[in-house]
């Protein structure tokens, strides 16, 4: 018996996320000392950057350089 095509797994899942999870933001917070675990809520958190993949470009070759 084989599985719908509904509930297969997809790469749709492996995106790059653009939010953080408490924990997550937690630890960031923690790295950078802006949040005590001892004395800090976890509610009511200060929000934290995402970070961003950088997008490579390829260099377009001139056909003048392939000249010389």
């Amino acid at each position: 018996m084989s599985l719908h095509r509904s509930l297969k797994y997809s790469a749709a899942g492996a995106k790059l996320r653009n939010v953080f999870k408490r924990v997550e933001r937690l630890q960031i917070l923690r790295e950078n000392e802006r949040w005590d675990p001892g004395s800090d809520s976890v509610y009511g958190l200060p929000k934290v950057r995402t970070r961003f993949k950088a997008v490579s470009r390829k260099k377009k070759k001139n056909d003048e350089d392939d000249k010389k």
